[in-house]
């Protein structure tokens, strides 16, 4: 058996013994600020109702959102989250565990079940998740792997096909093409029957080119938006490129995807995106933005990819719970190659 499997059957076997102690070891936070506000505590475990899912959490991933959630910024984010402290005061998103109760009215899944997806605070040894946005694990897949999944790739499935309406045999252009978001963006878009190219950095250019683009181009050495090559597609996970420079680097018609917010202002994260939507009905060539959604379809779609083997979780680095602040502070440098894995 995978020593994830087993790892997944003792923790089975001592899931009442740990809830019947009435805590569980959690990262929470109590305000906004820098990876400082985060700590590691023991807590009550979460309460399901009707519809909702306790999962034993094995694996977490780390995503850009959680950074965000972390420093209250952008402060639009407050309005959601909480004004002074988030409302859920544990971290993360990205959940592969073990089923071990389920609500009422719960008819996908019951106890022992392998499941990813979106949880409600999954940097901990618990988390609640609605029914809707897990599915069953990939098969083929340690934790760690499909808990890096569910944030990216489903991000990068909808700004291809959703946001994008990718076709085969076009050129897609994805900017920050190493990171999270697209390291994925790039495998689906092959997968899809696409022509890609991936913008990155010169330390990730190999990263790149093994995650299947056809064509890398290194950042400080050349510019996307040259003239010499135009795209169909182009994902814009970078955050960054004036909306001038996307539209040199597009077809006549072509579309834009903005997805990134790091340069959006500290007010909205979205300047850019706002900017674009403004000026796309003025324009023979399509500027959108991706509207983030959660949903156990698009897992599910993901994991035709992943057991098909054309799509593989692309993992930079693994931290146990207790070093989640390490973790955060290695992401915020831009320096993470693919995806973060937190182990509980």
């Amino acid at each position: 058996m995978d020593p994830g499997r087993q790892h997944a059957a003792a923790d089975g076997a001592a899931t009442l013994a740990a809830t019947a102690a009435g805590t569980m070891r959690a990262i929470v936070q109590d305000g906004y600020g820098s990876a400082d506000v985060l700590r590691l505590a023991r807590i009550a475990p979460p309460e399901i109702a009707g519809g909702d899912v306790l999962v034993r959490v094995h694996a977490a991933g780390l995503d850009r959102g959680t950074w965000h959630v972390m420093t209250g910024r952008p402060y639009l984010l407050r309005l959601v989250a909480g004004v002074r402290a988030p409302r859920q005061p544990v971290a993360g998103l990205d959940v592969a565990g073990t089923v071990v109760a389920v609500g009422p009215g719960v008819t996908r899944f019951r106890v022992g079940d392998e499941v990813f997806g979106f949880g409600r605070g999954t940097f901990a040894e618990y988390t609640a998740a609605r029914e809707d946005k897990l599915a069953r694990m990939p098969a083929g897949l340690t934790f760690e792997q499909a808990a890096v999944v569910p944030v990216s790739a489903v991000t990068a499935l909808n700004a291809l096909t959703v946001a994008g309406h990718v076709r085969a045999g076009q050129k897609v252009l994805v900017t920050g093409a190493s990171g999270g978001v697209g390291s994925y963006a790039v495998q689906l878009a092959r997968a899809l029957g696409a022509e890609v190219t991936g913008v990155c950095s010169t330390a990730k250019t190999g990263l790149v080119r093994s995650l299947g683009a056809a064509h890398v181009i290194d950042y400080a050495q050349d510019d996307f938006a040259d003239g010499a090559r135009r795209y169909d597609l182009i994902v814009d996970i970078a955050g960054n490129p004036a909306l001038s420079r996307l539209r040199r680097a597009l077809t006549p018609t072509g579309t834009a995807v903005l997805t990134g917010g790091e340069d959006g202002g500290n007010v909205t994260g979205m300047g850019r995106q706002f900017r674009a939507l403004a000026l796309s009905p003025f324009l023979h060539q399509r500027l959108t933005m991706l509207i983030p959604r959660q949903r156990a379809s698009d897992l599910e779609r993901v994991t035709e990819f992943l057991e098909a083997g054309t799509v593989t979780p692309s993992i930079g680095a693994t931290y146990p719970l207790d070093q989640v602040r390490e973790a955060i502070r290695q992401l915020a440098t831009g320096q993470a190659r693919g995806k973060v894995a937190i182990t509980i």
